[in-house]
């Protein structure tokens, strides 16, 4: 994980909106329309705070058709274990600069 990783993370836990989303998909898979209902949220608003959820890496959305052929978009946890301590920032930070190193290298002269 690099330190924009990292940061999308914290970035996406770090609203207590987003952790009532996390807490509610703890239950499995639901409808985007029925966590809506279960949290009291709009679905424009619940929208934003899924997506940066999921460009984190914390939850997955998928789109599928009913019965009847209405799309409908199902969001649940992703597998994930957060620890921050020193270590998880200084290889965040190294991460950053073996990637601009390597950037480094394939650029030519």
């Amino acid at each position: 994980m690099d330190s924009e990783q990292l940061l999308a993370v914290l970035a996406a836990v770090g609203h207590p909106q987003r952790l009532r989303i996390i807490a509610g998909l703890t239950e499995g898979r639901v409808h985007v329309s029925e966590l809506a209902r279960r949290l009291g949220l709009s679905r424009p608003l619940l929208y934003m705070h899924l997506e940066r959820l999921e460009k984190a890496g914390l939850i997955t959305g998928q789109l599928e058709l009913s019965g009847d052929g209405k799309a409908m978009k199902f969001f649940e946890l992703a597998p994930f274990d957060l620890h921050l301590t020193v270590d998880t920032i200084v290889a965040a930070l190294r991460a950053d600069q073996r990637d601009a190193d390597r950037s480094e290298k394939e650029t030519p002269e």
